[in-house]
């Protein structure tokens, strides 16, 4: 497969390039842990969930593209979380009066200031289209949301986004990280209380299913578009409808005791660091394997086995799923004290990491026609900003007619042009949320 054999060539190359080695036994790196290798670490991870969700398309699932990406999400989400938690533990022990002002500069500022810009702009980009829409269809004048979710969606309260589900977990783990800490000096407690607040997270999903299950009749969801259904009640609208809104959280915890410490744990693994290297990549495979096992025997999706919300599975799924997720960034950690990677493009990810995950979805959804076989888009349909329609804007540039040679001598041509069209359009579309935020912040300085 053509755009698989590109991609893991480029990672593999991307892993060698900017890499840094210790090959002395005793030899370590200092800086493995360090503001900056961190990033790029977080880097790694962004463009690893950018793939993923490409990963997804149902197009790609037909293909096989990228397939090692298809389960793999929770494994780069919780890699971001790891060096999340770490970075604010090492804070908290490094710098006096850390916490002073913490909601506002780092859960406000950082998080949720982004959340909300990147309603505002979904939402442009939505109406916009609506309205080429309903101006080349006709009739009355109506829009993907109902009055009542537009509000909803732009107060927070539903998702505008559903990639949008991320800061709201990292704000929820953020206020109980400055409430445990702010008002608890002992550390074990501090933890407890934390895993218990997680933990919670992933019960509360699990009761909660992926849907409003629990409102109507017993199974109604088997019923799509009957006149019953009301528009929250559908998938992915209300928040943790989704496992991928809990199941790397544990890995947010982790990151924070590591942070906490940091030396002395580093000072553990250096001794016999080859023999529990080893020791750590068996456990991996292990609780790989034991994940596995509880997604295929139990399942997350089953609301759709007939016997309602079927919530135990869940949570016997999700039990079997975190303890993989969770040590997948301390095998990095550990690895990262001989062999870590910093290159322009890891920097450059990990810089725009949250940006660009939040504006992958527009990326993902107006690339979707590219996919088509004839290589058109349809009328209506935008690059999302300023509500330049893509099928123009390639006009323009007079690149149709080689595109759709190049698509009917090969199909396997055309998901490769919309993985790359999605990448580009997503670092572009990061890049200008990130501009837009950056303004705004220096307007509520």
């Amino acid at each position: 497969m053509t755009i698989t054999f590109i991609a893991y060539i480029l990672l593999i190359l991307l892993t060698i390039w900017g890499g840094k080695l210790k090959i002395k036994p005793r030899d370590f790196h200092e800086d493995s842990t360090g503001v900056e290798a961190m990033k790029s670490l977080r880097g790694f991870a962004a463009l690893g969930v950018i793939l993923h969700h490409i990963s997804q398309d149902s197009v790609m699932q037909q293909i096989g593209g990228l397939a090692l990406f298809v389960n793999m999400g929770a494994y780069f989400v919780a890699t971001f979380l790891f060096c999340s938690g770490f970075g604010l533990a090492v804070s908290l022990a490094n710098k006096p009066n850390y916490l002073d002002g913490f909601v506002k500069k780092r859960i406000f500022k950082e998080i949720l200031l982004t959340f909300y810009i990147n309603i505002l702009l979904y939402g442009i980009v939505y109406l916009i289209d609506d309205i080429i829409a309903w101006s080349k269809a006709g009739g009355a004048f109506s829009t993907r949301f109902a009055p009542v979710q537009w509000v909803t969606n732009l107060v927070g309260l539903t998702m505008m986004n559903t990639y949008a589900w991320f800061p709201i977990v990292m704000a929820l783990l953020y206020l109980m990280f400055y409430l445990i800490f702010k008002n608890i000096k002992s550390r074990p407690v501090g933890f407890a209380l934390l895993f218990a607040f997680i933990i919670g997270m992933g019960l509360f999903f699990c009761w909660n299913g992926h849907f409003a299950w629990w409102y109507g009749e017993k199974n109604w969801w088997t019923k799509w578009g009957s006149p019953n259904t009301i528009w929250w009640r559908e998938e992915k609208v209300l928040w943790f409808n989704g496992e991928w809104w809990v199941n790397s959280a544990p890995a947010f915890l982790v990151g924070v005791v590591f942070g906490t410490y940091k030396d002395s744990i580093i000072k553990w693994f250096k001794k016999l660091y080859f023999i529990k290297l080893i020791v750590l990549l068996v456990i991996g495979v292990v609780l790989y394997g034991i994940s596995l096992y509880g997604q295929q025997k139990f399942g997350y999706w089953t609301e759709f086995s007939g016997n309602g919300p079927d919530i135990m599975l869940k949570v016997k799924t999700y039990f079997c799923q975190i303890p993989s997720v969770t040590i997948a960034p301390v095998l990095l950690f550990v690895i990262m004290l001989k062999y870590y990677v910093m290159n322009p493009v890891t920097k450059f990810f990990g810089k725009y990491s949250y940006d660009t995950y939040m504006m992958n979805l527009l990326a993902l959804t107006y690339m979707q026609p590219l996919q088509m076989k004839s290589g058109m888009l349809p009328n209506g349909t935008l690059l999302g900003i300023g509500g330049v329609k893509v099928q123009a804007f390639i006009n323009s540039i007079k690149m149709i007619p080689h595109m759709n040679a190049l698509m009917s001598r090969q199909a396997f041509y055309r998901p490769l042009l919309y993985s790359v069209a999605v990448l580009v359009v997503t670092i572009l579309l990061g890049m200008f949320e990130h501009w837009v935020v950056g303004k705004v912040k220096k307007v509520i300085k």
